[in-house]
């Protein structure tokens, strides 16, 4: 600023200054986006049924096509979507995940669709959406089934038109980008209770991949237990007993539970190997409803034979859990695992709620 300087100058200056950091720091975090979900994608398998869908997802990748991934949660859905992004024509381009689920509509609207200038309280400068900015890439929509009324026909005028209107616009602009979605609801039934547009629906189930569960894949917990450990920095894999208590699990939380129990194991178990203490399965559900299924199953249940076994082992030990753990032939510090992950007390009894 030449002196002597003029106020007015100092001013534009100022504001210049200001609308420069704004738009690097605006610029950072649009990149930070983009770039989040780059990166190589690992999907380990060695089921059958698994590999088959490896080979379809592709087959479909190289094409434009909406592809909407079906699961349970804690499937892979979005690695599935990575998969298919780096296996497209669009692989050096920009792959960005939404959650549908996680935002109100105001905010997910904003997020996917942008804004222009004054469209509301707040809105001092136009902002393009993740659809705009995610130009000649991918789109993921994860839960797509929790997308509200209004979006879910916006979102099908991007998939008809190729362009999108930002919130207080009066044109539309072209876009280039693939959607893919995903989600753990049945959306013909959302369907058929006016939940999800039906014209939306089939725009998206051009190509339907359905991530099975890993309880139907139970050749694949091992590999993945092996690579979870290798990821934690391990070289010793588990025992053949871990291994098969681990294939014997339903693991209803899919292959999230399964990282987060090898995670847990890796954590407790320190400097030693993974051991059986180290293994706590099913920690998310109440004592109450671990009891209801073991009476599901007319009282087959293995869990219910286990509390028996450690309630009989505590009584005639006179409550020394070091000799109840003796009867039992596992540790005293098993033994605590163990009560701790059936939801006993330290009588061997399930305290009351």
């Amino acid at each position: 600023i030449a002196k002597p300087c003029r106020l007015e100058e100092v001013r534009q200056v100022v504001r210049g200054a200001l609308e420069v950091v704004a738009l690097k720091r605006e610029n950072r975090d649009l990149r930070r986006r983009l770039e989040g979900y780059q990166g190589p994608v690992n999907l380990i398998t060695e089921d059958l049924e698994m590999q088959r869908l490896l080979e379809t997802a592709r087959q479909v990748a190289p094409t434009d096509c909406n592809i909407l991934i079906t699961g349970e949660s804690g499937t892979g859905k979005e690695l599935m979507a990575r998969y298919l992004h780096l296996h497209s024509a669009r692989a050096g381009q920009a792959f960005v995940a939404v959650n549908c689920g996680a935002l109100q509509e105001e905010l997910l609207a904003n997020e996917l669709f942008g804004h222009e200038k004054g469209a509301f309280t707040g809105a001092d400068r136009a902002q393009a959406g993740l659809l705009e900015s995610a130009q000649g890439g991918t789109v993921f929509l994860d839960e797509v089934g929790e997308l509200p009324l209004s979006l879910q026909a916006k979102l099908l005028r991007v998939l008809q038109e190729r362009e999108v209107r930002p919130l207080g616009g009066t044109s539309s602009r072209r876009v280039d980008v693939r959607v893919l979605a995903a989600t753990n609801r049945d959306l013909a039934a959302e369907v058929r209770a006016g939940r999800f547009r039906e014209d939306l629906y089939y725009r998206l189930l051009v190509i339907p991949v359905d991530v099975p569960p890993l309880r139907e894949r139970p050749g694949d917990v091992e590999v993945l237990a092996d690579h979870f450990l290798t990821g934690f920095g391990r070289r010793e894999g588990l025992s053949a007993d871990l291994q098969r208590r681990l294939r014997a699990y339903a693991w209803p939380g899919n292959v999230r539970e399964l990282r987060n129990v090898i995670e847990r194991a890796h954590i407790l178990a320190g400097a030693q190997p993974v051991g059986e203490e180290h293994i706590m399965l099913d920690v998310a559900t109440s004592p109450r409803r671990r009891d209801d299924a073991a009476d599901a199953t007319g009282g087959l249940a293995l869990e219910d034979h286990e509390r028996r076994l450690i309630r009989t082992a505590l009584q005639r030990a006179g409550g020394n859990k070091t000799e109840a753990a003796k009867m039992l032939g596992i540790t005293r510090r098993t033994l605590y695992s163990r009560l701790n992950l059936l939801g006993l007390d330290g009588d061997g009894e399930t305290p009351r709620p």
